[in-house]
């Protein structure tokens, strides 16, 4: 009965909110972005995200969802994969006509922010078109940048070590919550020796561990005005990545591209590799072996650097139908049923009422939603490294030349001294 008030309130405040839209913007309409209207007062709205055909299937079925429950905004798709999104987005943004909402993630939130292209969504929050309550984990302040809401999360996850579970009981290894990086040179060891296996798929352009072990002595990837580390640190790291290359710890980098898109774990190079969670999912669409989630490696025993990161919903500064944009955003991350449709796709939901409805019946998933729970109930979640300006740059030179470094294109003093520069570039145009 609650919850049907609070639509009922929602659905006034849109009605009242999208004459004052209309209002306010006639004089402009054709100078702006975004969807557009029709005479009985349907509005159609524009929804860009990036992904695979599955999410594409599954999203479509919650557009249809959202239509029937609000027949008076129609929602109008468009999806790529990752890189081609972005370069079609920034098309968009640069010529006035963005999507109304999109798919988004934490490092371009300053980014386009500081293009304007970003609606700042607490204005809808105030209004009671958009409900911030209900969030997991502190996620509610995720997509918070400088005071304004750029961004609603859909979902949650959490670097882990996916780890082939026969090779790590043939090679005798149980990680457990605290283990030291110490502890894993160890354990790459035994999986090299025990089964002929390489230990990890590598380490090299993997951004968000470095950003983990990082945080974990004190430093971090970024700064809100940089990065938070020096040539000396990213020196050290690389070397000890290179070192593992070598010795066999870490699979060989000109196979792992070889096999690609395969990943090195499923294709068997490795016996375990270092990614978000959520992410197991496709170990097991690809391979042929029993997967499972082990806890990230610490330097004292106790602080593993983690958070909660996520996908979000942002709008555009520049659509026509912000009370409509916000209704749309409101449905996606709290209705249950969008939840039973998603599954985890995008992560584990990242409303407690998304969480509740979709409780994951396969081995899988329920490995996902068990590792999150551990992470909150061992207390080791932190706030997320601001993303400055830039960040995304960063992350996408980070990863290149962490691969031209493994496949001996470059020594590792070019390899920092070239991120350096291109980062340096990146943060500050």
């Amino acid at each position: 009965m609650q919850q049907g008030k609070g639509v009922e309130r929602r659905t006034v405040l849109k009605a009242a909110g999208a004459s004052l839209a209309v209002t306010g913007l006639g004089a402009t309409a054709t100078a702006c972005g975004g969807g557009s209207g029709s005479g009985d007062g349907t509005v159609t709205i524009r929804y860009a995200w990036w992904g695979a055909e599955d999410r594409a299937q599954r999203i479509n079925k919650t557009i249809d969802l959202f239509e029937k429950k609000f027949p008076k905004i129609k929602v109008k798709t468009d999806f790529q994969p990752y890189p081609d999104f972005w370069k079609k987005f920034n098309t968009q943004a640069s010529g006035g006509n963005p999507p109304d909402v999109f798919q988004n993630a934490i490092g371009f939130l300053r980014k386009y922010d500081a293009k304007n292209v970003l609606l700042d969504l607490k204005e809808q929050v105030k209004a009671g078109n958009l409900r911030m309550e209900g969030f997991r984990a502190g996620l509610d302040t995720f997509g918070e940048i400088d005071g304004k809401l750029l961004g609603v999360p859909v979902g949650s996850n959490s670097m882990a070590l996916v780890i082939d579970k026969p090779v790590y009981a043939r090679a005798g290894i149980t990680p457990e919550m605290g283990w030291t990086w110490d502890d894993f040179d160890e354990a790459m060891a035994r999986v090299r020796d025990r089964t002929g296996r390489a230990g990890d798929s590598g380490m090299y352009g993997v951004m968000y561990l470095y950003d983990l072990y990082l945080r974990q002595n004190g430093k971090a990837f970024f700064t809100e005005d940089g990065l938070g580390f020096t040539e000396a640190d990213l020196t050290q790291w690389w070397t000890k990545a290179e070192k593992g290359v070598r010795s066999g710890l870490f699979a060989d980098p000109k196979k792992v591209a070889q096999i690609k898109p395969k990943s090195a774990l499923s294709a068997e190079l490795a016996g375990s590799e270092f990614t978000w969670d959520n992410f197991t999912v496709r170990y097991t669409s690809e391979g042929k072996s029993e997967y499972g989630l082990a806890p990230i490696p610490t330097t004292d025993g106790k602080r593993t650097g983690q958070y909660l990161g996520s996908l979000m919903l942002s709008a555009s500064r520049r659509t026509q139908h912000p009370v409509e944009v916000a209704t749309f955003i409101d449905f996606m991350v709290h209705d249950p049923e969008v939840a039973t449709i998603m599954g985890y796709d995008r992560g584990v939901p990242a409303t407690t009422a998304q969480y509740e409805a979709y409780r994951p019946t396969d081995p899988v998933n329920k490995a996902i939603a068990a590792y999150e729970e551990s992470l909150v109930k061992a207390g080791v979640l932190e706030p997320i490294t601001p993303h400055p300006n830039g960040a995304d740059i960063c992350e996408a030179a980070f990863l290149r030349i962490g691969e031209e470094l493994g496949l001996g294109k470059r020594s590792v003093s070019d390899a920092v001294e070239q991120f350096f520069n291109e980062s340096k570039t990146a943060l500050s145009s």
